[in-house]
């Protein structure tokens, strides 16, 4: 068997292993920078008056978002945390085997046979889009062979990703980029 590196797009920012939106929460927030703010707008008295908005961003890449919309700040804190690690998990990349790769204990778990039944709202959604997008990148955006390697058919991989729009046009953008056809949404 001859050996091929994995894909590298520019399109992504590159990061060491472990991909960040699959670490443990208490070693997720030593990698990023907190803000507590205000914001106007609905929400009455107390929303305007009291420091409820959560500012997140991962230091290394600069990648950031915030949650304001509701009235407590720990709920902000927890919507903004999930937000910054889903989107570490579209923007960012690690490197991968492209045929080597093996399946993390989570996505192990969380398969049933061919299957990968995930919420798009549950905690893990956002480690797993992340793996199953590091594999497809490493293998030059063969959603058919990254189903392969991570043991799920293709159209249930299309579906994990389709439940994230920016995710799957991303795909999508690469796959046309390299002259493969769009997966279908």
């Amino acid at each position: 068997m001859v050996y091929r590196p994995p894909f590298v797009d520019d399109a992504f920012a590159y990061v060491d292993g472990p991909h960040p939106s699959t670490l443990p929460e208490p070693e997720f927030l030593k990698l990023c920078s907190f803000e507590i703010g205000r914001v106007s707008g609905p929400g009455g008295q107390h929303r305007n008056r009291v420091e409820t908005a959560v500012y997140i961003a991962h230091t290394e890449t600069g990648i950031d978002t915030q949650a304001t919309e509701r009235r407590s700040q720990i709920q902000n804190r927890t919507k903004a945390i999930f937000r910054l690690r889903l989107k570490l998990a579209i923007k960012c990349r690690t490197t991968t085997s492209r045929d080597r790769h093996e399946a993390s204990e989570l996505w192990k778990r969380r398969r049933q046979g061919e299957k990968m039944p995930v919420n798009p709202e549950h905690e893990d959604y956002p480690a797993l889009l992340a793996e199953a997008m590091d594999v497809i990148v490493a293998r030059r955006y063969d959603v058919a062979g990254a189903a392969g390697v991570l043991g799920v058919t293709m159209s249930q991989l299309t579906r994990l990703i389709r439940h994230e729009r920016h995710a799957f046009a991303l795909i999508n953008g690469g796959r046309e980029k390299i002259g493969l056809t769009r997966l279908r949404s």
